[in-house]
Order: C-alpha cells, then structure tokens, then sequence
C-alpha cells in the first residue's frame, strides 16, 4: 500500500501548489516537462519488458489481448464512461466538481495504475507508483492550476482504486509462479511503454485500454506453455 499512499499524497501536495500558481503556470514548462516525464514513461515499461523470458508469451499475450480488447471494445467504453460522467457531474456544480471528475478518470483509468499496484502487491516493489507518483503529482499542479482545488479530492479514488487492486493481487501471490508474474509483468510493460508514447501526443495513439486483457491472457498462454512446452 505504500505506493498507492505516495501517489494519493503527491496529487495532493500536487493540487495544493497549483491551485497557489492559478493561471499563472506556463504552458511552454508544463509540455516539456510531461514530454520529459514520457520518456521515463517509456523507459520504465521496456526494462519491463526485457524482463521476459520467452518472446513468444509476450507476442501471444498481446495479440489475444488485443482481440479480447476490441471485442470489448474496452477503450472505447472508458472514454464512454468518462464523458457521462463528466456531463452527469461537471455541469452546474462550477469547477470542483469538473476537477475532481476529470483528474480522477485521468489518475485511475489506464494500465499504469493496474500494473503498478498489481507489482505492489504482489512484490512489494512500488518503482511503477512512485513513477505514476511523480507524474501524477507533476499533472495535479498543471490541472489545479486552471481547475481549482477539486483536483486534490481525486486521491481518493486513486486510493480506493490501487489500494484494492494491491490488496487483490496480495491474496492471489501465492498461487502465481515466478514465471506467471516474470510474462505479466513483462506484458504490461510494453502497455506502459504505450501509454509514454501517446503522450508524447504524436498522430499515431495506441489503444491502451483495449490492450489491457494482454495482462491476464499471458497467465493463461504461460501456464498452457510450462504444460505442453513443445509448443
């Protein structure tokens, strides 16, 4: 929980110097900045990535990720959830409540909160969370800066949100094998390698969101493999 605790308190602390610096934060410092921190993004998920042990996993996870994803067409039901939400409650209650909707879909929803609480719970390594931490705190203080304090209140869910997945994956690491959590983990840094690529905000946009089942399919196809490992 320790990760999920430094990321809730950084889009505080966050929120709190930006809404301080209201209307005044340059623009030109704010891109460079998440540009800088994209690159990190990226650098995190490949490391990640290296980690596996067999390519043909991560190749088989992702592409049955990708189908069961479209299928679900998950990516585009969290951009639909997104909107309503924010028609639902950003209007008629002024910036508060903007703020505190749209910095909460932006913190908790992609595979940066799924994977960095599931290695929190599962290893107790929060490299993923202090990362998101970082990057998280440094978005708080651009997005209080135009929205107002509301921004803080996003903690909350964050920590609701990472703090059950971290719990979750707590009380399934007994029964996953160090190679399952080698090929997940390895899986989901090439989605956290996407997500420091689209925002970079260049013309191609990877669908994050509908890759996500490439997580869960890699424990599926690694177990299938360790039984038929002539395949």
């Amino acid at each position: 929980m320790l990760g999920t605790i430094v990321n809730s308190m950084a889009i505080i602390a966050g929120a709190f110097m930006g809404n301080a610096l209201k209307g005044r934060f340059p623009e030109n410092i704010s891109s460079t900045v998440m540009q800088g921190l994209s690159l990190v993004i990226m650098l995190i998920g490949l490391s990640m990535a290296l980690e596996t042990e067999n390519l043909l996993v991560v190749t088989l996870s992702i592409v049955t990720g990708a189908i069961a994803g479209e299928a679900m067409r998950i990516e585009e039901r969290l951009n639909r959830l997104g909107k309503n939400l924010e028609e639902r409650f950003g209007s008629g209650d002024g910036d508060f409540t903007r703020a505190f909707v749209s910095a909460s879909l932006v913190y908790c929803v992609g595979a940066m909160a799924i994977m960095g609480a599931i290695e929190s719970g599962l290893t107790g390594n929060h490299r993923i969370l202090f990362v998101k931490s970082i990057l998280d705190g440094v978005s708080a203080v651009v997005f209080s800066s135009s929205l107002g304090i509301g921004v803080a209140f996003s903690a909350v869910p964050v920590f609701l949100y990472q703090g059950g997945i971290a719990l979750a994956a707590g009380f399934i690491k007994s029964y996953l094998t160090d190679t399952i959590i080698t090929e997940m983990t390895a899986a989901g840094g090439l989605l956290i390698f996407g997500i420091g690529v689209n925002m970079l905000e260049g013309r191609a946009r990877i669908k994050v969101g509908n890759l996500l089942p490439a997580i869960f399919t890699a424990v599926v196809i690694t177990v299938f493999l360790s039984r038929f490992p002539i395949l």
